[in-house]
């Protein structure tokens, strides 16, 4: 880095000091510990803040920030999952992240490896973002709170400085947008959004207290978001403590205008109107003060420009139905930091780090946009509001068959992580599950293309190399892959190991050996067998876009797919997982 002469001169500015802010500006000094890094954050931490219930791809972040100790020494709750009534009936049923019978009973503060590794936190903001943030002043940030930006100056479309409010000017090299909605370079250098989707509601919430209140659906330091559907809208219901709780009023703009309620009153009365909260909430006090926010999607144009960038909401944001706020924004902001890091080294082409950042963070809001328009479409719950459902169906081109629904989904993409396929804090297995519980056909059955199939037959036709991105360890890989129309397959990870497999045989016996091989050598006896699972899931995506033939051949075993309606990670809550019921 150039040598900094000037008390107000930065390598890199950041705007705005929650997660994203945090995140980026920590990883930028881990990896490059003499980058000077501002953080400008106009509130004074701590301040609440919604958006509490993360997904297990932030505990990874959080771990490489060296911050993951300090948010378990704060005893959140363990988040191993969600409860849900929607789909086609009012009965509650269960997502979970990994099998109930795999959650221990630990003493905390616990360590960041086994099953823990596979869980997420559900996090009080206020004391989580101030956390993050002390944390990035500890790497060496210097954390500027109370601190507003109110001009961008710009010369075209490079930034050439930020105005603060007392008239101080700061200057950078980098400037990073992670203001949140506020989207202050966003907006003020003119970059328009995108809003592909029908999926416009608004969010009423409060926070609600009272001694064990939660203690109904906290065991063991572990809890599930409750997510209850309504008429016109759903509640989320979000353990923070055992005395603590976040609750929130999911519903179309629309119906809250016609409704002609107020807030308060809206919200108030569907917290009474739906039994489960009404019963945990019996005795609790609420703060007393009910926030409201637009739940809009919308995703950015362009992620970056000359010497800036967007990250998490000021980029896009996803309807919360899948709890993919803080995962989007984390995930975005290790992206940035990386990006940055690899053009100050000179080892890739600017431009391709650049279209790398902007391919990848544009698909995955869109994707979990994609995602939940299916989850509001194939609500049979929402009775009042059914009119604007089929609207989104329609104007997403969704049916809600099964087989179809799949595909319609996987044509936005479904790999949220590099060489692995998820999204929304569901492996294949359980979008596949959570088919089975939106699906308003007869047969509710969720079949797999690759199940009673013997014969692979990898398809690289018409198909042309690439590379794309992959991070780790504070690099950015230019790893291989195959482009072919829209969709790309990537040679790496899991899918690196299918293809390597494939590549010597299309007898499904012989594959099955050589993939466990090649996973028992890479991961160790421990990781190989879930990976082994991951990777059939590949297979199936493989074969559903066409990278790989899947045909029977007489006389020869066959592969045997399915995902069971009551499974030991999605199942209908009064039964309970199918491993428990013969106790």
């Amino acid at each position: 880095m150039h040598a900094q002469t000037r008390q107000d001169m930065y390598d890199v500015v950041i705007i705005g000091g929650g997660p994203g802010g945090a995140t980026t500006g920590t990883l930028l000094k881990k990896y490059s510990p003499e980058m000077r890094v501002a953080i400008l954050e106009k509130e004074r931490f701590p301040r609440d803040h919604v958006g509490e219930s993360q997904l297990p791809p932030i505990s990874r972040v959080l771990d490489e920030m060296g911050v993951w100790d300090k948010i378990e020494a704060a005893g959140f709750p363990i988040k191993i999952g969600a409860t849900y009534t929607w789909g086609k009936t009012v009965d509650p049923w269960v997502f979970g992240f990994i099998p109930l019978s795999e959650v221990k009973v630990e003493p905390r503060p616990g360590r960041y490896d086994g099953w823990r590794q596979r869980t997420a936190f559900q996090v009080d903001r206020a004391r989580y973002d101030e956390i993050l943030l002390r944390h990035a002043a500890a790497c060496g940030c210097d954390v500027r709170e109370g601190t507003q930006v109110r001009e961008v100056l710009h010369e075209g479309d490079r930034i050439t400085g930020v105005r603060l409010d007392d008239g101080t000017t700061i200057e950078g090299r980098y400037y990073i947008d992670s203001s949140g909605n506020a989207a202050v370079i966003r907006r003020q250098l003119g970059v328009r959004v995108d809003a592909p989707t029908l999926l416009r509601n608004v969010a009423f919430w409060d926070y609600w207290s009272a001694p064990g209140l939660n203690n109904p659906i906290y065991e063991n330091g572990t809890a599930r978001v409750l997510i209850r559907s309504l008429p016109y809208g759903w509640l989320w219901y979000i353990a923070l403590s055992a005395d603590r709780t976040s609750v929130g009023l999911v519903t179309p703009a629309d119906y809250y205008k016609a409704s002609g309620k107020r807030p308060e009153e809206l919200y108030l009365a569907a917290l009474s109107q739906e039994q489960s909260v009404a019963h945990l909430l019996a005795n609790a006090a609420s703060r007393g003060r009910v926030e409201s926010t637009n739940d809009w999607s919308y995703v950015a144009e362009r992620t970056h420009g000359p010497n800036w960038f967007l990250v998490g909401e000021s980029l896009g944001f996803a309807d919360p139905i899948l709890a993919a706020g803080l995962t989007l924004t984390h995930t975005c902001a290790r992206h940035c930091a990386y990006t940055i890091l690899e053009i100050e080294r000179g080892n890739h082409d600017r431009d391709w780090l650049l279209r790398q950042y902007d391919d990848l963070q544009r698909r995955r809001v869109m994707q979990h946009m994609k995602f939940a328009e299916y989850w509001y479409s194939a609500n049979g719950c929402f009775a009042d509001i059914q009119e604007n459902c089929t609207r989104i169906a329609q104007e997403a081109g969704l049916t809600l068959d099964p087989q179809e629904a799949f595909r319609w989904l996987s044509n936005g993409g479904i790999d949220d992580d590099i060489g692995q396929v998820a999204i929304g804090g569901l492996d294949l297995a359980g979008i596949k599950g959570v088919q089975q519980r939106l699906s308003h056909a007869t047969d509710s059955g969720v079949k797999y293309k690759i199940d009673g199939k013997n014969t692979l037959k990898l398809n690289l036709i018409g198909a042309e190399k690439t590379f794309v991105a992959a991070l780790r360890a504070g690099r950015i890989e230019r790893v291989e892959a195959y482009r072919r129309g829209p969709k790309t397959l990537i040679a790496t990870g899991v899918y690196g190991a299918v293809i390597e497999a494939l590549k010597k045989t299309s007898d499904v016996s012989r594959f099955n050996d050589l993939l466990r091989d090649l996973l028992g050598r890479r991961l160790g006896p421990a990781d190989a067998p879930l990976a082994y699972r991951q990777a059939i899931q590949c297979l199936e995506v493989m074969v559903n876009d066409y990278w790989v033939l899947a045909t029977f051949k007489p006389g020869r075993p066959a592969l045997s797919v399915s995902t069971p309606s009551e499974g030991e990670l999605i199942y209908s809550e009064h039964l309970g997982p199918p491993s428990s019921r013969d106790r």
